[in-house]
């Protein structure tokens, strides 16, 4: 039997059973950390493309800046929504 470690090859006898099997998966470095999040949780924040931003941040989408800015006319913890700025 011959297996690929990675690390280097050796030749091995068949395990019990006489189940000989080589698999090699390749797998992009994206497939290890998908679905993690790296950063804390942003407990007061507005999102934009999968990123965080606090209050006061400006961003350009399609020409049109917007503004992290409370909403007046909501209550909670993360009242925080984009406005355009004028």
């Amino acid at each position: 039997m011959h297996l690929s470690t990675g690390h280097g090859d050796y030749e091995q006898e068949p395990p019990q059973g006489g189940v000989n099997a080589d698999v090699m998966v390749d797998m992009p470095p994206e497939a290890w950390t998908q679905g993690q999040n790296n950063q804390p949780p942003c407990l007061r924040c507005c999102t934009y493309q999968n990123r965080s931003y606090t209050e006061g941040s400006v961003v350009k989408m399609e020409g049109v800046l917007l503004q992290c800015s409370r909403d007046e006319k909501s209550y909670g913890t993360n009242n925080l929504i984009w406005q355009t700025v004028k």
